[in-house]
């Protein structure tokens, strides 16, 4: 097993104070190892990272009919529940002629602090993964299967999205575990991680899906603000470099797609550290000469985030991240 190595550090006051380490994978969409840190082959749950396949999946029982972007981008999403996402996450439910009493997410709080200081109480609705099983109720409806049992790994749809994952990322035993949402999760190489988000921008190269995995991830670049919200780097990333693909999932994985280049990114913090994930991932766009000179300057503030002291800026973090090109 390949050792974890620094991606980013915090700075206060002049001294060294933290140092994240984690792992990186780069691969093209034929699977090849581009670039690694780390270990490319460490095993690690796909997490939310999985969602944009999995919506395609729901697309597909879903059928011929139409649904605007932002109901697609937020069955992609880990949102912040603010009130766009909550109501557009009620539209895709009216849609199957259910109401928020029928998704089994796990009560919440929104991610959002000013939504979470208005919430009263903790509510299925607020998950930030209910855009998924909102998705995945009006599946089951228009394929007529059963909603009260859709996260079980045996259910018809689960076993799709299974058979997805395994044909996306070309792994024939994939560990399975239980997600936060209560969703199967999928447990799959780096470098696997990495090949899935390089075929998600190029949909053709997901034969099956290919029209399914077109609608989701052009949802996801065409309504950014909907798959995570105010002040989420992905969503930054994607209002900033158009085209750019981006979703973070829990325990500090952030996957990104670069179709203009034909690769894929992921990248893992070992500690779940999540201030490390954007001066980390932006440290990698950067060696991948991935953002032109305009969109990177917008996004200078989630390549160094500041820390603060007593209310005021008293240092940063500053990626660790070196690249090993093959």
């Amino acid at each position: 097993m390949v050792a974890a190595v620094p991606l980013a550090r915090v700075v206060r006051s002049g001294l060294e104070e933290s140092v994240h380490l984690g792992h990186i994978a780069v691969c093209d969409l034929d699977g090849r190892l581009v670039a690694r840190a780390g270990d490319a082959d460490r095993e690690v749950f796909m997490r939310s990272c999985t969602k944009p396949l999995q919506a395609a999946v729901s697309l597909a029982a879903i059928g011929d009919e139409t649904l605007p972007d932002r109901e697609v981008a937020v069955m992609c999403a880990s949102h912040n529940g603010e009130p766009v996402h909550l109501g557009t996450v009620r539209a895709l439910l009216e849609r199957a002629g259910l109401g928020p009493e029928a998704l089994l997410t796990p009560p919440s709080y929104p991610l959002d602090p000013d939504e979470m200081a208005r919430a009263q109480h903790r509510h299925p609705l607020f998950s930030d993964c209910s855009g998924k099983h909102a998705g995945m109720l009006l599946a089951c409806v228009r394929a007529g299967w059963n909603t009260d049992t859709y996260p079980r790994r045996s259910h018809a749809l689960q076993r799709r999205v299974l058979r997805a994952v395994e044909r996306s990322t070309g792994v024939d035993e994939v560990a399975m575990g239980v997600d936060g949402c209560g969703l199967p999760v999928h447990g799959v190489p780096l470098r696997a991680i990495a090949t899935l988000y390089a075929r998600l921008g190029v949909p053709e190269r997901l034969p099956e899906l290919e029209l399914e995995a077109a609608r989701a991830t052009g949802a996801m670049v065409a309504e950014p603000y909907l798959v995570a919200g105010r002040d989420r780097f992905e969503t930054a990333l994607m209002q900033a470099a158009p085209g750019v693909l981006a979703k973070d999932g829990a325990e500090a994985l952030c996957c990104v797609s670069l179709p203009h280049l034909g690769l894929g990114v992921a990248l893992k913090v070992s500690d779940a550290g999540f201030r490390a994930v954007a001066p980390a991932m932006m440290a990698v766009l950067d060696q991948l000469d991935a953002i032109e000179a305009a969109p990177r300057a917008a996004l200078d503030p989630y390549a160094h985030p500041v820390v603060y002291g007593g209310g005021q800026p008293v240092g940063h973090l500053e990626p660790l991240v070196t690249l090993r090109r093959r």
